[in-house]
């Protein structure tokens, strides 16, 4: 039997099992599709990105002996939709089985099952092997429990993987080290310079991409594109993290400030969401690195990175494969709002937001913390659709794809999902604000003001907030606290703050 194997643009293992063994029997079909492109629209960098990691990983194959169909985007035979795709290369190069690797959107899922179910020949379904787990992971951890906190399923990790766990116990003595990982960044230590991880001409991936008239969002400068396109660079940049920025990752993961994009973040989110590195490797050199360094990293320090990766990447993808498709519509605050126009220029004169949309519009990049507490703040705060915060999400950030973007966004963000993901919402006024950052001393606005024209207008929205979404939240006992200082509050005060707040949310725009 001669056999198609399909290969989407965020399946590029070069570990996987497939490409152990050279076959002649085995055909490999991968396209850059407008069916991917245009459902929403995404930063340029991205697109950019995925189709020159797609091109190369292609290539290597080739080079290894496989035989792989690649469809550029501007190929006249491209048939830019996975139905026709798999229909034309099955019977154009013979084959009487049809498999594909598991994908990790939904809707692509049931695309494939659906196209499945149409085919007159067997098709079957493989596991990328890629992740610490399969799909029904974390549904099986919790089955019977009352809440899925992430705490319990990260424990269970590091004791199944052996994780910086020793003999019974935690490495260090303590499981968790993130009360120690939320340092205010002031300049020092200093961040040294990383090495570009791409040096090759994308131009041609470019200009196709804009001759071809795909709707994009963003900036690109080819001569500073940072994303990594390969399995070698990013393996490179692993090093590279672990030797200069691990040492100090954890106590800073949380700070923000203007002359730093990055920090002390690795920058691989990309190549491990397009399987270009495992997550088990990146694990697994952090957690060496540590081990063979105890005088330059500590625990703090590769717990808190690890974290990220064992606990809340995993975790986050189970709650998407359990709560899937019904999570995608979930808005249990009721919120209805439009997402403010400034999200896609940065015009505000809110610096925090100002600063935080500008660089994502230039590097397709925004830690979690920029992301949780400065965009994803002020949206729940205005009461925003989390519809359209979906979509600025989805689309401007070059690691985002839905498994890992929605329960991030509607759940742990937007508190969309009632609570599935996040114990309480994740809101604040300046204060924390200018306590994590630098982004408060060049704005227009006094954070110490609540209400007035020169108020931060994160304080007032963050008390009309509570007092809008009473009815939801004053019941969480993680809330009880703040429900009572808002009762504190003279009524002449809470008018002023209602009055400040309707003014924001009518017209998000004129701040």
């Amino acid at each position: 039997m001669k056999t198609l194997r399909l290969l989407l643009g965020d399946q590029l293992n070069p570990e996987h099992s497939w490409f152990k063994t050279v076959r002649e029997d085995v055909v490999y079909v991968m396209a850059e599709m407008r069916q991917e492109t245009d459902y929403a629209p995404h930063h340029i960098q991205k697109v950019v990105a995925f189709f020159a990691a797609m091109r190369h990983f292609a290539k290597e194959r080739i080079a290894d002996g496989h035989r792989v169909r690649y469809y550029e985007l501007n190929d006249p035979e491209n048939p830019q939709t996975l139905p026709k795709l798999v229909e034309k290369n099955l019977k154009e190069a013979g084959c009487d089985c049809f498999e594909y690797l598991l994908p990790d959107e939904f809707r692509l899922d049931q695309q494939l099952k659906a196209i499945c179910q149409e085919l007159r020949i067997p098709a079957r379904a493989y596991d990328t092997e890629h992740f610490y787990t399969p799909r029904e992971a974390l549904e099986e951890h919790f089955r019977g429990k009352k809440q899925m906190v992430m705490e319990s399923f990260y424990r269970m990790m590091r004791k199944k993987h052996g994780v910086l766990y020793d003999h019974g116990e935690p490495t260090g003595g303590t499981w968790n080290y993130d009360a120690q990982n939320r340092k205010k960044w002031k300049g020092s230590p200093p961040i040294p310079e990383i090495t570009p991880p791409h040096q090759e001409d994308l131009g041609p991936i470019l200009r196709q991409i804009q001759e071809s008239g795909i709707r994009t969002i963003g900036r690109i400068d080819l001569r500073n594109f940072h994303w990594t396109i390969t399995t070698e660079e990013a393996r490179t940049l692993l090093a590279e993290f672990c030797e200069t920025l691990l040492p100090y990752f954890g106590d800073y993961q949380d700070a923000m400030h203007t002359d730093e994009k990055t920090l002390f973040h690795s920058r691989l989110s990309f190549a491990m969401n397009s399987k270009l590195i495992s997550p088990r490797e990146v694990v697994e050199t952090v957690e060496t690195y540590y081990y063979n360094h105890p005088d330059t990293v500590h625990i703090s320090q590769a717990e808190g990175f690890i974290r990220q990766i064992l606990g809340w990447r995993e975790y986050m993808r189970g709650i998407y494969w359990k709560e899937m498709p019904a999570y995608a519509q979930r808005n249990s605050l009721h919120n209805e709002n439009p997402l403010p126009d400034f999200y896609w220029t940065g015009q505000t004169k809110m610096n925090c937001l100002k600063k935080t949309i500008d660089q994502s519009l230039e590097s397709a990049y925004a830690h979690h913390i920029q992301r949780l507490m400065i965009t994803g703040n002020f949206a729940l705060l205005t009461q925003v659709h989390p519809d359209e915060v979906d979509q600025w999400y989805l689309g401007i950030y070059a690691d985002a794809i839905e498994w890992v973007q929605l329960p991030n966004t509607r759940g742990m963000s937007q508190f969309a999902d009632g609570g599935i993901v996040g114990t309480k919402p994740y809101v604040s006024s300046a204060n924390y604000i200018r306590k994590m950052s630098n982004y408060c001393q060049a704005c227009a606005y006094d954070p110490d003001q609540k209400t007035g024209a020169g108020a931060c207008p994160f304080n007032a929205l963050y008390w009309n907030f509570l007092d809008a979404k009473k009815q939801e939240l004053q019941a969480n006992p993680r809330m009880g606290m703040m429900y009572r200082l808002l009762e504190k509050k003279d009524k002449k005060e809470m008018d002023a703050l209602r009055e400040r707040a309707a003014a924001i949310i009518a017209n998000p725009d004129a701040f």
